[in-house]
């Protein structure tokens, strides 16, 4: 038995837990260990029977006076009912719907039990008497160590109907039977250094400790390792760009100048410097790996459109990529209005539509074939490619590819970016997100990025105001918001984040369709019958979602109701008002993003949190979105509240539980990255460290990081 050993050779795990398990992505010994506990049960000090009392939970040891199993017939349950005595005195035991207990625990056997102190109901025949109610429990027939109670008791996340107890009966002997050390690839000088468990130490006091301090001790072991692979992991990403060439793009100074000055606003200092960043890198010979951090509407395309134009002057190309259809028309359609002096071809391609801006047609648009279009750009007379993904694809070649630009997708690795282009020579990357990034994220999961920021919004916009609404203050906030519409502006409806985590992506999808659909009629039939209400939702085909959101832009819908997941980015000057059902449900960082669609121009502009709520923490975490306009401060809010599984997608990395929760930890994070960067500068390879790249590697194709 060794790591690597899989989960059929296991003994006592047939094929029903295989599948089980496998569900969970536990596939070997491996796998299986390292599924952690996420808190423990303290039934480590026995009670006399007698010292038990109501509403406390107790471990209490004794023998089985008697045992019988019932059912009563009016709540159609079975009752398995024992009186269990130790010297101090006698108490009686109820299992619901145990029945099998009775062919399990025998009268007579000594036993431990675990659980809490109830209160019978009182009757005519007897008065009401305290019991132990459904505990856990555990025959001692031998000296060996209790596993299930009598101890620190390991609870585990319990999902695919594997029970913790199951858990345990499984972990203990598998620990057993892993004999002498077992291989560790964290490198000895490291373990030496930070005073770590050893492995297997380690193991066996996550999973059953004989002090919460020592439980506390392995879990901030396996989380430095797990943030260690984490850093190592970005920074040999890091090491590798650095070693590929790129296109050196100069610096044309006058261009720039001429740029700026034919904006019909100033660029602020954020947008200055992050600029400066951009232009400065694309000079050097290896390829630039930049995330471009702003909120929404802080000026991000104004920035990378200037890069463009640079890299288009040098006498190179630039694609630009988008999420969605909708984004990608957007920034199409900026772009070309912003570069419509400068003499630039600029293109559009997704799926299924293909348009093309000539510097002779200034801009207007002109629709070409598809096959035209990449003709044109495999000979390098398109400048600025922007689409979707349909950029990727296998028949899209570059001539002179330069830089790539990308919008709220943060990793667009070396083998992606070579597809683009024939050349050995790898693009710039430019990414963009309006999701603030805590500096512990910005260490680890980001860590291969160099991170440029626009921490302020362009000058002259209007803070907005933001109003947490209670169920008793929803008929002023409609009240108001028929007011602005009546005025001609225009308003936002996101419906509430449906949560669960065993829901899949297509139930999820269908459930948050049902609640638009539901907040759609309750606007249009009850509350706002008079106004011309739209929705959109993530069912919907992209040419309808343009089609709606082009009649929202125009003012031929006054209100658009919209799901969390649909992407509302769309700059709407007309729209003064964002109103979030279900605020509590949201991260602050989100709802800071939804704030930040409104506010876009001279107009006043609003955010209302509707919440049922009552809950003060609730209360509590949204005032905190009342007194800040700054995503930076709420994205980190967020991550000590909520966790980093809630910002930026992160949750679908594929990180273990235990990283994730660590990457809250600054101080751990940059312990691990610190030690990172001295492995690899000392072994750029790891070839001293054979277990420690194998175990880098596998980390690699567990998680989702490119």
């Amino acid at each position: 038995m060794n790591l690597s050993t899989p989960i059929e050779k296991i003994p006592r795990i047939g094929p029903f837990y295989q599948k089980k398990l496998k569900t969970l992505g536990i596939k070997t010994v491996q796998n299986l260990l390292y599924h952690f506990p996420h808190r423990y049960e303290d039934f480590s000090n026995l009670v006399p029977i007698s010292k038990a009392k109501f509403g406390e939970k107790v471990c209490i040891q004794g023998k089985i006076l008697e045992i019988e199993t019932s059912r009563t017939w009016t709540k159609r349950m079975t009752l398995t009912r024992a009186i269990v005595k130790d010297d101090s005195g006698a108490i009686k035991v109820i299992w619901f719907n145990q029945p099998y207990l009775i062919n399990v625990l025998k009268k007579g056997e000594l036993i431990c039990l675990a659980g809490k102190i109830s209160m019978g109901k009182a009757s005519k025949k007897s008065p009401s008497e305290i019991y132990l109610a459904s505990p856990i429990y555990e025959k001692i027939g031998s000296p060996r160590e209790l596993t299930h109670v009598g101890r620190l008791v390991p609870i585990y996340p319990e999902t695919a109907k594997l029970s913790s107890r199951w858990l345990r009966y499984i972990l203990k002997p598998l620990l057993l039977q892993l004999k002498g050390e077992i291989p560790d690839y964290l490198p000895e000088k490291i373990r030496k250094k930070e005073k770590f468990l050893s492995l297997k130490e380690a193991l066996w006091q996550i999973h059953f400790p004989r002090q919460i301090e020592l439980a506390k001790k392995a879990r901030v072991r396996f989380a430095f390792e797990e943030i260690f692979k984490i850093a190592l992991f970005t920074l040999k990403e890091r090491v590798k760009l650095n070693k590929s060439r790129s296109i050196q793009t100069p610096l044309n100074l006058d261009i720039i100048k001429k740029f700026v000055a034919s904006l019909p606003f100033k660029l602020t200092d954020g947008q200055k410097k992050s600029l400066w960043q951009i232009l400065k890198d694309m000079e050097k010979n290896r390829p630039m790996n930049r995330l471009l951090e702003g909120d929404a509407g802080s000026g991000k395309t104004v920035v990378a459109t200037a890069a463009a134009l640079n890299t288009v002057k040098a006498g190179y190309q630039t694609a630009f990529m988008a999420p969605t259809e909708i984004l990608a028309k957007q920034h199409f359609q900026e772009v070309a209005k912003l570069l419509s002096k400068f003499n630039v071809n600029i293109a559009f391609l997704t799926g299924k539509e293909d348009k093309f801006s000539s510097k002779k047609i200034k801009n207007d648009f002109v629709e070409i074939s598809r096959k035209k279009l990449l003709e044109k750009t495999a000979k390098g007379e398109i400048d600025i490619l922007i689409g979707t993904h349909a950029l990727i694809q296998d028949q899209v070649k570059f001539a002179k590819l330069a830089l790539v630009i990308l919008d709220e997708q943060h990793r667009f690795g070396v083998r992606q970016r070579a597809k683009l282009t024939k050349k050995e020579l790898i693009p710039h990357l430019l990414s963009m997100t309006a999701t603030p990034i805590p500096r512990t994220l910005a260490l680890t999961i980001y860590g291969d990025l160099d991170i440029s920021l626009i921490p302020e919004l362009p000058k002259g916009r209007k803070k907005i105001v933001t109003q947490i609404i209670p169920p008793e203050g929803r008929k002023k906030a409609y009240d108001f918001i028929r007011k602005e519409v009546k005025r001609g502006r225009r308003a936002f409806v996101i419906c509430p984040r449906i949560e669960g985590k065993s829901e899949t992506e297509v139930n999820l999808l269908l459930t948050e369709t049902k609640a638009v659909k539901k907040e759609y009629e309750k606007l249009s039939k009850e509350i706002f019958p008079d106004l011309k209400i739209a929705m959109m939702h993530g069912k919907m085909r992209p040419k309808e979602k343009e089609k709606i959101m082009r009649a929202f832009k125009v003012g031929k819908a006054d209100i658009l109701v919209s799901t969390s997941v649909v992407e509302v980015g769309i700059d709407v000057p007309q729209a003064t008002v964002m109103m979030i059902e279900g605020a509590e449900r949201f991260g602050l960082a989100q709802l800071h993003q939804f704030r930040g669609r409104v506010g876009r121009s001279k107009y006043q502009s609003y955010c209302f949190l509707f919440t049922e709520s009552p809950a003060k923490r609730t209360s509590q975490r949204l005032r905190a979105i009342l007194n800040s306009q700054d995503g930076f401060s709420l994205s980190q809010k967020d991550l000590e509240i909520r966790g980093p599984g809630e910002l930026s997608g992160i949750r679908q990395s594929g990180l273990p539980d235990l990283a994730m929760a660590s990457l809250r930890d600054i101080f751990l994070v940059e312990k691990a990255r610190n030690a990172a960067k001295e492995i690899l500068e000392e072994d750029p390879e790891l070839q001293k460290y054979p277990l420690l790249k194998k175990g880098v590697e596998e980390f690699r194709e567990m998680i989702h990081l490119e």
